[in-house]
């Protein structure tokens, strides 16, 4: 647990990467004409952060999602309708025109078909929250939104279920991307397709990022993965929410990569940038790649956030983000995200902080390092 000086650094620490000109897309004036905006989901990780947003732009929000988790006191009038896409429960929007549609948690395209079926000619605009793991292919730096995405090689991907996903996440991917090729099926010429990078910041309940920050602030001896100079790539959950808001106001249509950020991070520079912002000195011992292997070290899993710049994986953190840009995409400092995630974390109740939901063990962190020592004798 942080004390309350700990506390105080941390926050003084974001509110002074906030207040950095240029960085935050708070200050981008709000247009002149409020939308009618329908979020499918909006309750999870990003969402409430595009609700709060739009409302603070002027726009109204009506929510459609299962009425599950506890209700969120919105900073203004939210319209919430309740149904189950997975069951294929819509009639709650049988009725209604909205100028745009936010589609945040489909993973199966049959949701993207019936949301087709029921939306069709009732909105303006339709926005597809995909993912980068939608592309075929990762070995390519640089590679932008023309390259190849997945291919679906099942007998029928409208009858895919979670079931189905959850024994073979290998499907995740190539179900993306065909829910994507179904949105342009729907809603031809009006479709904006955003494929986000890792998402991360307060909130995140993977712990995929949260795992650094905390890891950093045990102190210690740290394994660090590879040789430091791996790209890294991942956008805060407020910057994508943000932005997703402004495409709407915008009225951009077609593909963009959302990853960041702006320019090149390796992952030296994210753990000396997450280490500065909580106030950290860190002791980190680099191990090799290919000694993490051996030892069953796992990227992304076990070192999260972290995958080689090699062979089949040279390009996964490389994605060209140059069309984003162009159209607004801005980052809050690295300082902000690291900060306020720490902060977000060890605020929560002590079984919630327990015991991570990513990142290797501090047992088995501690097994590796000691094996890593003894073959560099």
């Amino acid at each position: 647990m942080i004390d309350r000086r700990q506390w105080l650094q941390l926050v003084g620490a974001s509110a002074a990467a906030l207040a950095l000109p240029g960085l935050v897309s708070a200050a981008v004036p709000a247009p002149a004409k409020p939308l009618r905006i329908l979020i499918l989901g909006g309750t999870g990780f990003t969402g409430p952060h595009q609700v709060r947003y739009a409302l603070a732009r002027g726009h109204k929000i009506t929510l459609f999602n299962r009425g599950k988790k506890p209700k969120k006191e919105w900073p203004g009038d939210v319209e919430e309708l309740h149904g189950d896409r997975n069951t294929g429960d819509l009639a709650a929007l049988k009725d209604g025109e909205w100028d745009v549609c936010i589609d945040n948690p489909t993973t199966l395209p049959f949701w993207v078909r019936d949301a087709g079926q029921m939306l069709k000619g009732r909105v303006g605009h339709y926005i597809f929250i995909s993912t980068i793991s939608a592309y075929a292919a990762n070995d390519t730096p640089g590679a932008d939104e023309s390259a190849p995405t997945a291919v679906y090689g099942g007998k029928d991907a409208m009858a895919e279920t979670l079931d189905t996903l959850k024994a073979d996440m290998s499907l995740y991917g190539p179900l993306k991307a065909r829910s994507e090729q179904e949105a342009q099926h729907w809603f031809k010429d009006i479709t904006t397709v955003i494929r986000p990078g890792l998402i991360v910041g307060p909130g995140d309940e993977t712990d995929r990022f949260s795992y650094w920050p905390l890891r950093l602030h045990r102190g210690g001896e740290i394994l660090a993965p590879g040789k430091g100079d791996d790209p890294v790539q991942f956008i805060d959950a407020r910057d994508l929410a943000e932005w997703t808001i402004r495409m709407a106001e915008q009225r951009v249509f077609g593909n963009f990569n959302a990853t960041g950020p702006a320019r090149r991070l390796d992952m030296r520079g994210m753990l000396q940038g997450i280490a500065k912002a909580i106030g950290a000195k860190p002791e980190l011992t680099w191990v090799p790649a290919d000694f993490l292997a051996a030892q069953k070290v796992s990227p992304w899993g076990d070192m999260p956030v972290w995958i080689p710049a090699s062979g089949d994986s040279t390009g996964f953190a490389q994605r060209s983000i140059d069309r984003a840009l162009k159209q607004g995409l801005s980052f809050r400092p690295l300082a902000a995200t690291a900060a306020d995630t720490l902060a977000w974390f060890q605020a929560q109740p002590a079984e919630r902080q327990a015991k991570l939901r990513a990142g290797i063990s501090a047992e088995r962190e501690k097994e590796v390092l000691d094996l890593w020592k003894k073959q560099k004798a």
